[in-house]
């Protein structure tokens, strides 16, 4: 593990490091869902604090020539920007209490904290997904400019949400974003579709997944009702990782003991139109 972790520093032991890192990723594997649907790239490093961003443009079909000679549209790149790479984490910690009782009767060490403080980094890391951060001048896919958005109908109907997913892949497509799509919903809003789809016996939800290839995901992080219908192929956005999630050491004080999870990341979006929102009538929105 890099130096910078400190974890020579910590009164654990190689074994019990390796249960914190098992500890820690499972964790937040159980909650992340940005990394699901989204390409990552990296790690870049520690060090690297930004990273360059260009908005491509649509750039039209690739030409068929025998010899190559034929003249074509390029790629181009309409913007470059450069975008930090924020740290994202949560501290815990192990007090000396329980280290010498795990130490003492050769008991597990209670790492309960240690996957709390996973857990919500791992939902720090989607929040910076979905909503960025505007302090760090950071979009997320909700609010990124050029996103699509279509109506959204009310969800609790049967076969609304088909209905709407429908509409969304009807406007990526006329757009050139022709998937795999994913489908990313608030908790209540993916609820609503676990039923009978027309009375074919078919749930809704499974309907809906053969238009969203990649899959269809809840995250609590989305506020209710939000969904969105995305092609988050690399050619469109990845997430760029400077440090992937590690536990570090940071300081010992009273004899307890100071552990951190951490890792710094961005999404990058270059073209924002592959990016689907459902907008929804200011009159039916429900409250959180």
């Amino acid at each position: 593990m890099p130096d910078f972790l400190q974890r020579d520093q910590a009164p654990l032991t190689s074994e019990q490091w390796v249960v914190v890192d098992q500890t820690a990723v499972r964790a937040a594997q159980s909650v992340l869902i940005g990394r699901r649907i989204m390409s990552m790239v990296g790690p870049f490093g520690a060090g690297v604090e930004v990273l360059p961003i260009d908005i491509i443009g649509s750039g039209g079909l690739g030409q068929i020539d025998l010899l190559g000679e034929a003249e074509g549209e390029a790629v181009g790149i309409q913007e470059r920007r450069f975008l930090p790479l924020p740290l994202v984490y949560t501290d815990f910690w192990v007090h000396w209490r329980d280290l010498e009782a795990s130490t003492q009767l050769g008991t597990p060490l209670d790492l309960g904290k240690a996957a709390a403080a996973a857990a919500s980094t791992a939902q720090a890391e989607d929040w910076l997904i979905f909503h960025g951060s505007p302090g760090l001048g950071i979009s997320g896919l909700l609010n990124i400019d050029g996103r699509q958005v279509v109506p959204m109908s009310d969800w609790a109907a049967g076969g609304a949400a088909f209905a709407d997913v429908v509409n969304a892949v009807r406007a990526l497509t006329g757009q050139g974003f022709t998937g795999p799509y994913a489908l990313v919903v608030s908790p209540q809003l993916y609820a609503e579709l676990s039923r009978i789809f027309d009375n074919t016996g078919v749930l809704e939800i499974e309907q809906i997944e053969k238009l969203a290839r990649r899959g269809v995901y809840s995250t609590g992080i989305l506020p209710e009702p939000t969904a969105l219908l995305v092609d988050s192929g690399a050619q469109n956005m990845d997430l760029a990782v400077g440090v992937d999630l590690a536990v570090g050491y940071v300081e010992s004080s009273n004899l307890n003991h100071h552990f951190r999870v951490m890792e710094s990341l961005v999404p990058r979006v270059r073209r924002p139109g592959a990016v689907c929102g459902f907008e929804v009538a200011t009159n039916r929105r429900r409250s959180v």
